[in-house]
């Protein structure tokens, strides 16, 4: 690729990216690393020949203690916290540490299909006060926006994020499916065996959850036991399978600590949203999928298209 300057000076564009001190990569639709130049590579520890995920990658640097400088003991609710950031606007930046010390200023912009291009610039010599002033507005926002119990977004993150995904519903052929989700019995759960016990039951819901959902999806926590999905990956179909998938998991956990033997089920609504309508009407038509799945008995799911 060539651009030409005022001057008539032919400039290779992509030798300029490749040998640049700026890190740049661009993500597919399916968040996987597809191109980089050796600046991105050698910072992250990667390759395009491994073409991992964001986060593969993010997990490989934290395993071994190389690239972005993870302070936490536990990944996986870490990663579903960072997750729900992720994507979650058309244009975010923000700083993060690297485990060699240096201090990166990262942006990351949604393309139209869906990729997403990284571009991040050394700024570790600016001041440490204003390093710190940073993190702390990072922190606050990120607070703002997580719940505390389980890591994952709560009430206010995730309608924010289905009114974007609504806002790109343009042809008849977008897609994105929205499950509601509610822990069946749960006053009955907190009732006979504690609050931390119940407590165990939601943050394994979430993580399960969690797992099953690719890198564009998103779960968020959007009351006490009440659980949202957004599923732009998949239709109607598919989000069904996926929520069947969950439901054989759940029905198999045994995750509260002092009582084994425990378990515990959900009731789910499915719907798929469509161009033009207002999240009041998604929510609206899934909350009213997720009646029809607790008043059919519990433990299953419905859909409302």
């Amino acid at each position: 690729m060539h651009a030409t300057t005022p001057d008539n000076l032919s400039l290779d564009i992509n030798a300029l990216l490749r040998d640049s001190a700026v890190l740049v990569a661009l993500f597919d639709p399916q968040d996987r690393l597809r191109h980089a130049n050796a600046a991105f590579l050698s910072t992250y520890h990667t390759s395009l020949a491994a073409a991992p995920t964001w986060s593969e990658l993010l997990r490989d640097n934290y395993v071994h203690k190389r690239g972005v400088a993870l302070i936490t003991t536990d990944f996986d609710t870490w990663l579903a916290s960072a997750r729900a950031r992720r994507a979650s606007q058309p244009f975010r930046a923000f700083e993060t540490d690297m485990c060699d010390g240096r201090w990166l200023w990262m942006t990351e912009t949604l393309q139209a299909d869906g990729s997403m291009l990284c571009i991040a610039t050394d700024i570790t010599s600016l001041k440490a006060s204003e390093h710190a002033m940073r993190h702390a507005r990072d922190t606050a926002v990120t607070a703002a926006n997580t719940d505390v119990l389980t890591g994952i977004g709560n009430r206010r993150y995730v309608l924010g994020r289905l009114d974007h995904l609504l806002t790109n519903l343009r042809a008849p052929t977008d897609q994105l499916s929205v499950v509601v989700a509610d822990l069946d019995h749960f006053k009955r759960i907190n009732d006979s065996l504690g609050h931390p016990a119940g407590d165990e039951i939601i943050r394994d819901f979430a993580q399960r959850s969690q797992r099953l959902l690719s890198d564009t999806d998103t779960v968020g926590r959007v009351g006490g036991e009440e659980f949202m999905l957004l599923l732009p990956s998949l239709c109607t179909d598919k989000a069904e399978q996926l929520v069947a998938h969950l439901h054989t998991e759940v029905r198999q956990a045994r995750p509260v600590s002092s009582r084994p033997e425990c378990s515990y089920t959900f009731s789910a609504g499915i719907t798929d949203a469509r161009a033009g309508e207002s999240l009041e009407a998604v929510f609206r038509r899934a909350d009213r999928a997720l009646y029809l799945a607790k008043n059919a008995g519990r433990n299953q799911t419905a859909r409302v298209d």
